[in-house]
């Protein structure tokens, strides 16, 4: 155990882009489970407002949009985690298009600079937004394919970054050499993330509201959209394991990384009630943004590729996700920021 630790340091810094943020906070704290010595977290954000900190890591402070920013961050770089991205749930990305678009400039400028700096293997983190909102049109939707995302038309704004995105590594990789991974998340939830103020996602927004309602005594929240909306949704350790697994592997193409357990919104509300021991009134805003009226993940080629699935129930993962929201809203002693609804 301890040579293999030793292996892994000895194999080069590993830089996370977006380490400050959700996923890659996760990722850099598995890395170092895994006995990694040599890693860089970089975000935009200031240090004390990430969602997870380490000491033993160089944790950098940088706005990877700027060329000059993704030079700093590359040098001594041997495999990157690209994680950085401006977006969040779905009434975040459906009003913040050029926001969202603008997180290309971040992969660009990182591809460029691994390219410069000998970069072995890169990994890009995409979205099952890639796919046409056609596809998407009912509940009981059939679940998306890696081959779907082509003929191209994916979700405005986000999604044409995340497609634009993979685009710029298939390419870089066909002309540079350099080993690029591309994972194709969907609806990732779980501790350590954003909870509340406007781009937090379905599962986070839902355990706060039930929160919430449970410390208020109102007992009633609001749902986006009439609640019979269907995802999957993967907890945030088997969408690390996926991540690692994949960048370790042969797998050039993109993949679903993903939970294909299809379920409404309504459901998921049922399910943390449940966790509370409360239930509540809900309220539906047929207004709100929705996004696509249902999305689930085929992981057969992912099965294929890699032999992974989710291993953890949505009720095991909504239970860890509850408890960690209550704990933090518990600590803040006053109510959280509330945002207009559930978002997906």
């Amino acid at each position: 155990m301890q040579r293999e630790r030793d292996e892994r340091g000895q194999q080069g810094l590993v830089v996370v882009a977006g380490g400050g943020g959700f996923i890659g906070g996760h990722v850099v704290a598995e890395l170092l489970a895994q006995g990694y010595s040599n890693v860089r977290a970089v975000d935009s954000k200031p240090v004390s407002s990430w969602f997870q900190v380490f000491p033993q890591v160089d944790n950098l402070e940088l706005d990877l949009r700027d060329r000059a920013a993704c030079r700093e961050a590359m040098t001594g770089a041997r495999r990157v985690f690209n994680f950085a991205a401006d977006m969040g749930g779905m009434g975040f990305i459906e009003t913040n298009k050029a926001l969202c678009m603008l997180s290309s400039l971040v992969n660009t400028h990182l591809l460029l600079e691994a390219w410069e700096a000998g970069v072995e293997r890169y990994f890009f983190s995409s979205s099952a937004c890639v796919y046409a909102a056609e596809k998407q049109v009912s509940t009981d939707v059939a679940p998306l394919k890696e081959a779907d995302a082509y003929p191209a038309m994916p979700e405005d704004g986000y999604g044409w970054e995340k497609l634009f995105g993979e685009r710029m590594c298939r390419h870089f990789t066909e002309d540079f050499g350099i080993q690029t991974r591309v994972a194709r998340y969907h609806n990732v939830y779980g501790p350590n993330g954003t909870f509340a103020g406007g781009r937090e996602k379905a599962p986070a927004a839902i355990c706060r509201k039930v929160i919430e309602a449970q410390l208020s005594g109102k007992h009633e929240i609001e749902i986006w959209g009439d609640g019979e909306q269907t995802r999957s949704f993967m907890f945030i350790d088997d969408c690390v394991q996926g991540t690692l697994l994949l960048m370790e592997s042969g797998v050039t193409e993109p993949l679903n990384i993903g939970s294909d357990r299809l379920v409404t919104i309504n459901e998921v509300v049922s399910i943390v009630e449940n966790i509370a021991g409360l239930k509540v009134r809900r309220r539906y805003d047929r207004t709100a943004p929705q996004g696509v009226r249902g999305r689930n993940s085929d992981n057969t080629l992912v099965r294929a590729r890699l032999g992974w699935e989710p291993r953890t129930s949505l009720e095991e993962g909504l239970e860890q996700t509850y408890r960690w929201i209550y704990d933090q809203m518990r600590a803040e002693e006053r109510p959280s920021r509330v945002s207009r609804g559930v978002s997906v």
